[in-house]
């Protein structure tokens, strides 16, 4: 049998970089065969499974060989971490172009106040409802944190959250509502704060409302200006598609380093949390569809165009690196007009996460009221929990540890102690996953469910199964 200690470390890093050099050339040959986007993502997903697997059980039994995977990982991070770099850099020229684009295109400017407030209804309302679905699934199950052990890293990361706790207290709705204001849009096109999307939308909507305001007193002005628009809008639509064509390679990358540094003994030790997460997750997917069946709409062609875009959440556990995808996947595939998937896209990804701010803190909440003698089922609790999960939810930031944010915002609510959540550390990557997905499944939903109901949908995209790939040339009038 293979023994890696034969070999010098450098040479089994390089062999690993290798294979995953060559597993890349044949997705390459994919692409150029113009192999459908969505079979390269599955292929990607496989590769990167089976890769990351055969790493993990060469080198992971032995404290000698494991920083090998540490290595690799870091090399493959060029490419899966690169790739999510990319598409967290066109979130914020995307998000501005095609909003202020919709704006001018719009013949009734009102239209605006009425896709924002059924999308941030609709985005909170399932919130509360993964939140009650949650608590189900945490009665279901019997979570609970008493008698849960504590390792040195999850003490760590428990002391951690207690020093959190400062500003997490000092969040509350009016804050949260101020923060949303543009006070600095260019500060805020770097991404620098947790609400820096939703201000560069509100930053967006005044700049397109501005523009139509001059249209009939300095036509050519606004001619100019929408040309303009359009042009930049070509320009950045023409970037995403580029970035999206490195989209297998990226889910390949990040699913190998995944799977090689999992720890399958601690997932293990918490296989009931992480099983009641994923039944919850699954449940809620279920309303998503639900939704859109109620909607008009078929809700297994929905899930199948999904797809591409929920593999890369589940593996990115980037709601905001999800974005760009979102969008194309709603104006290409789902038949929504730009500007009711940009709000939802942009929204989705700061206010009313199902996963990460709905599920993950309820379930928490229950796990942890008993260490300090409440019952977590009494109607006075759960009515308090939702209330709190749901306006929680606004404004918790779209990329990893958004999640840890907003637990932190309801268990300190709640009076709970937060130190022990920490006790789920180990498995937290594993749920993560799943609870990005949901989150932009939740976002998406939002945006067909809205467009449906202001009767904008495509029904003759949404019903094609010939539907252009996600990295195909975009068309922008």
């Amino acid at each position: 049998m293979f023994n890696p200690l034969h070999l010098s470390a450098t040479l089994c890093i390089l062999i690993n970089l290798a294979v995953a050099l060559g597993l890349i050339a044949f997705m390459y040959r994919q692409q150029r065969r113009d192999a459908r986007f969505t079979v390269r993502v599955l292929t990607a997903l496989a590769l990167g499974i089976a890769l990351g697997t055969a790493i993990h059980l060469i080198y992971a039994g032995d404290a000698v060989t494991f920083p090998i995977i540490t290595v690799t990982n870091s090399y493959l991070d060029i490419v899966g971490t690169g790739y999510v770099k990319l598409l967290q850099m066109i979130v914020m020229p995307l998000i501005m172009v095609s909003i202020i684009g919709a704006i001018l295109k719009l013949k009734d400017a009102a239209s605006l106040g009425k896709i924002s407030a059924l999308t941030i209804g609709t985005l909170l309302a399932t919130t509360m409802v993964a939140a009650a679905i949650g608590i189900l699934m945490a009665k279901l199950f019997g979570l609970t944190a008493i008698g849960l052990t504590s390792s040195a890293a999850e003490v760590a990361r428990g002391n951690y959250l207690q020093g959190s706790m400062a500003s997490a207290n000092a969040v509350s709705v009016p804050s949260l509502l101020l923060s949303f204001v543009p006070t600095n849009p260019f500060l805020d096109l770097t991404g620098a704060r947790k609400t820096s999307t939703i201000a560069i939308v509100i930053f967006s909507v005044f700049v397109g409302l501005s523009a139509t305001g001059i249209a009939t007193k300095k036509p050519l002005l606004f001619a100019s200006f929408a040309y303009f628009v359009s042009v930049a809008q070509a320009v950045v639509m023409r970037m995403v598609t580029l970035v999206l064509r490195l989209t297998p390679y990226g889910v390949f990358a990040l699913m190998t380093a995944v799977v090689a540094e999992s720890s399958y003994a601690d997932t293990l030790k918490l296989i009931s949390f992480v099983v009641a997460s994923y039944c919850a997750l699954a449940l809620m997917f279920c309303v998503h569809l639900g939704m859109v069946a109620a909607a008009g709409l078929n809700p297994l062609r929905f899930a199948s165009k999904l797809f591409p875009v929920l593999a890369f959440a589940f593996i990115s556990r980037s709601s905001m690196g999800a974005i760009p995808m979102a969008v194309q996947t709603q104006t290409k595939r789902l038949g929504t007009p730009e500007g009711i998937a940009n709000f939802a896209a942009s929204f989705g990804a700061t206010i009313g996460q199902n996963g990460c701010a709905g599920i993950y803190p309820a379930m928490l909440a229950i796990m942890i009221a008993p260490t300090v003698g409440i019952d977590p089922f009494t109607v006075s609790f759960i009515a308090q929990l939702l209330a709190v999960v749901t306006l929680g939810s606004i404004g918790v930031a779209g990329v990893g540890g958004g999640a840890t944010f907003a637990a932190l915002i309801v268990l300190s609510t709640m009076n709970l102690p937060v130190a022990l959540a920490g006790l789920l550390i180990s498995v937290e990557p594993l749920i993560d996953m799943g609870r990005t997905a949901l989150n932009v499944s939740g976002a998406i939903t939002a945006g067909t469910v809205v467009s449906r109901a202001l009767g904008e949908t495509d029904l003759a995209v949404f019903d094609s199964d010939a539907a252009p790939d996600l990295d195909s040339p975009a068309q922008t009038a």
